[in-house]
């Protein structure tokens, strides 16, 4: 499938007119490191660590960027922070589909299309698919129509009753997984854009559970939680492992997230081996 540029960017929701200092300490705290740690960190002190946090001192655009670095601030975050301090911002956000980053997708294209006949997908941070490859669509089987309609959210598609849901065998524990993620993202990104859409799927109804649900399975020595999921009469177990890009410099490629589907068992490989061929 074609990368597409669709979605709406996750905003910051850094408080207008905020200084940079309560918005470092906030940073700080959030990470749970002193004043002192922060210091040796980012070669400097803790006195002028606490200058800086209380607005006794303005930092320098450096400065700025250095603890933001040691704080691991995300890169939308780090513009905030640089505008609160009085400065330009330094990250750009360019549309996906823009020229600039056409290598970027031309790689990520030719890498999940080489992860087939195993599932892979790339998303942006509000879980829109921007790249699919032929392995996602047994995922999408009973998908209903209307939640196949651009933009996809990965999420809503996953979660939704609708949606994979009810063919996935260990919907619950997976559900946990998905909505945990999101926790952590959100305590993070400070993004009101992923708290709606976390709140909406987290307000999907969960199906009674079934016999199916309670019978034992056979046992496998899974290595991480699985995606059991139903496909054509048969259970398919996967791992998902999530890859994102190594010191971005650009806020829509800070926000991209590979994600591909590992067989959890040998009966998931072989079957998914049978399609390839």
């Amino acid at each position: 499938m074609t990368i597409v540029a669709s979605g709406t960017p996750a905003s910051s929701t850094t408080p207008a007119g905020q200084g940079v200092g309560p918005l470092l300490r906030a940073w700080r705290e959030r990470r749970r490191i002193s004043q002192l740690e922060l210091a040796l960190r980012a070669d400097s002190s803790a006195r002028h660590i606490s200058f800086v946090e209380t607005g006794r001192s303005r930092p320098s655009e450096e400065m700025v960027l250095r603890l933001a670095e040691h704080l691991e601030v995300p890169v939308r975050e780090r513009n905030a922070l640089l505008l609160a301090a009085g400065y330009a911002p330094r990250y750009p956000e360019t549309p996906l589909d823009d020229p600039a980053l056409g290598a970027l997708r031309d790689g990520m294209e030719r890498l999940i299309q080489g992860y087939e006949p195993y599932p892979a997908l790339v998303v942006d941070g509000l879980y829109t698919v921007q790249a699919a490859n032929r392995g996602i669509m047994m995922f999408l089987e009973g998908v209903e129509e209307g939640l196949l309609e651009p933009p996809l959210n990965a999420m809503r598609l996953t979660l939704h009753p609708r949606g994979m849901a009810p063919r996935i065998r260990n919907l619950r524990e997976w559900r946990g997984h998905l909505l945990a993620q999101m926790e952590r993202q959100i305590a993070l990104q400070r993004s009101g854009e992923l708290r709606a859409l976390y709140e909406e799927v987290a307000a999907y109804p969960l199906p009674e559970r079934t016999a199916a649900d309670t019978e034992p399975e056979e046992p496998y020595p899974y290595f991480a939680l699985p995606l059991r999921i139903e496909h054509e009469g048969r259970v398919l177990s996967f791992i998902s492992s999530i890859s994102t890009f190594n010191t971005p410099m650009d806020i829509t490629v800070a926000e991209l997230a590979i994600e591909t589907f590992l067989p959890a068992d040998p009966a998931t490989v072989k079957y998914l081996h049978s399609l390839g061929s």
